[in-house]
């Protein structure tokens, strides 16, 4: 319903600008895995965490007058200095950590939001949405169904924290990763993934790079695109029989490309993307 009113446009007032969020949160720790790699830890100031629900998402944002990192490039056209810059993120950290909120970010050197996340020190001010949504959660999945969490690059993210809050219950089933990086310095959260594979014995984790070449090291794990992976069998030899719609979920976080690719041959293979309307074995999360 639209409520309309008649004003004389000699007292006609502008509109008033809407109020910036206040910088409700602050940077806990701040560790750059590699260049371009961050994973930022933000707590709130005084208030207690929101809930949420693990794969789901949340605003960060900062003033446009904030600094940028060195590495960055320099904006066309420049962000005005009152500006809040919002942007989406997935939560890597566990549903039940009640002492900060953790993100995976990539930095785009000529992006608005990230450049100033990346300038950001242990104890820097930021705005920290209290909303967290999206539909990118286990709770379309069957209990006791096989899980595969492919991803590219940051597309790890909302995996890290569905994996930290539920891995330990999930022994009744088979739950892969497949994460696929540039090289073997950008596989985040590798340390702590090969340490659940050796704990859960339900567990495997598949790390793949695109360019061996560039190894300082001879690479000795799987290497390609990880859509050739898949037509590999790679995770069939893994499990000992391969994965099909009436026992497995597959969710695909990423590169467009890869996503487009993987729905190809999981379609081929009998999987239906998953939706409200149509339920469907193939959850897709939209990162870029």
């Amino acid at each position: 319903m639209t409520l309309e009113t008649t004003m004389t446009p000699s007292v006609q007032s502008p509109p008033a600008a809407a109020a910036a969020p206040a910088l409700n949160a602050v940077v806990l720790q701040r560790v750059e895995i590699a260049p371009g790699l961050l994973i930022l830890r933000v707590t709130t100031r005084g208030a207690a965490l929101p809930t949420f629900k693990p794969g789901q998402y949340t605003v960060l944002a900062l003033p446009g007058s904030a600094a940028r990192a060195p590495l960055s490039e320099p904006e066309d056209p420049a962000a005005a200095p009152d500006k809040m810059i919002k942007r989406a993120y997935s939560v890597a950290s566990s549903s039940l950590e009640g002492e900060y909120v953790e993100f995976y970010v990539t930095l785009v050197r000529s992006g608005a939001l990230t450049p100033r996340l990346f300038a950001l020190a242990p104890g820097a001010s930021l705005y920290l949405s209290p909303k967290y949504t999206g539909m990118f959660t286990l709770d379309q999945v069957p209990e006791g169904a096989n899980l595969v969490f492919v991803a590219t690059g940051t597309g790890l993210a909302p995996y890290m924290s569905m994996l930290r809050t539920r891995l330990a219950t999930m022994h009744d089933r088979r739950v892969a990763v497949i994460h696929g990086a540039r090289n073997s310095w950008d596989l985040g959260y590798r340390a702590e993934l090969l340490t659940m594979q050796r704990l859960c014995s339900w567990f495997t984790y598949i790390p793949v790079i695109s360019e061996p070449a560039q190894e300082p090291v001879t690479w000795s794990g799987q290497a390609g695109l990880i859509q050739d992976l898949w037509r590999s069998g790679v995770l069939e030899q893994a499990w000992g029989a391969p994965p099909t719609p009436a026992d497995t979920h597959v969710f695909l976080c990423g590169n467009p490309l890869m996503v487009d690719n993987m729905l190809e041959l999981l379609g081929a293979g009998g999987f239906r993307q998953h939706s409200n309307k149509q339920p469907g074995e193939v959850h897709l999360e939209h990162y870029w």
